[in-house]
């Protein structure tokens, strides 16, 4: 019996864009290279994208802090991300609300190439694992087509 896994990286590495890479094997002993994935390229058939998980958003030159204000309990940073060259199935902005005290996302709303309401992405069960803040759980919904993913991670206590 084969048991095959897929792995996905991504490689951050200074003012340099973000990485994306995939591989797979099977039994240990058929590795295959690490190939790249395309950063629109849906995360095993949910609606995360590469790009979510990079926050590559963070990293488009164009930021401002639009407002202050409470969401889902927190105090926040409404930050708002510009895409200089969006694709047309990317994003063209990302709004974000940043807890104030941890610096982590509260909530993200993106916008497609045309300026619509993409996805709304939530962030759920944070936990302190050796002094850093890291996510237990995350809801994304695609308010286009309507379809909503969960990811759960297996975090270290």
């Amino acid at each position: 019996m084969w048991t095959c896994t897929e792995t996905f990286t991504i490689i951050h590495a200074g003012t340099s864009p973000n990485s994306y890479l995939s591989q797979f094997y099977c039994n240990d002993d058929q590795t295959t290279a690490l190939s790249p994935v395309d950063k629109n390229t849906p995360f095993v058939s949910s609606d995360f994208w590469a790009e979510d998980f990079g926050l590559e958003f963070f990293h488009w030159p164009e930021q401002k802090i639009l407002k202050r204000e409470n969401s889902r309990g927190r105090i926040c940073k409404v930050l708002e991300s510009t895409n200089p060259d969006p694709s047309t199935n990317g994003y063209s902005r990302v709004v974000s609300w940043i807890d104030e005290e941890t610096l982590g996302i509260v909530e993200a709303k993106a916008y497609d190439a045309r300026g619509k309401l993409l996805k709304e992405f939530y962030p759920k069960d944070f936990k302190k694992v050796d002094g850093q803040w890291q996510v237990g759980m995350m809801d994304m919904d695609n308010v286009q087509t309507g379809s909503r993913s969960r990811i759960e991670f297996d975090l270290k206590k």
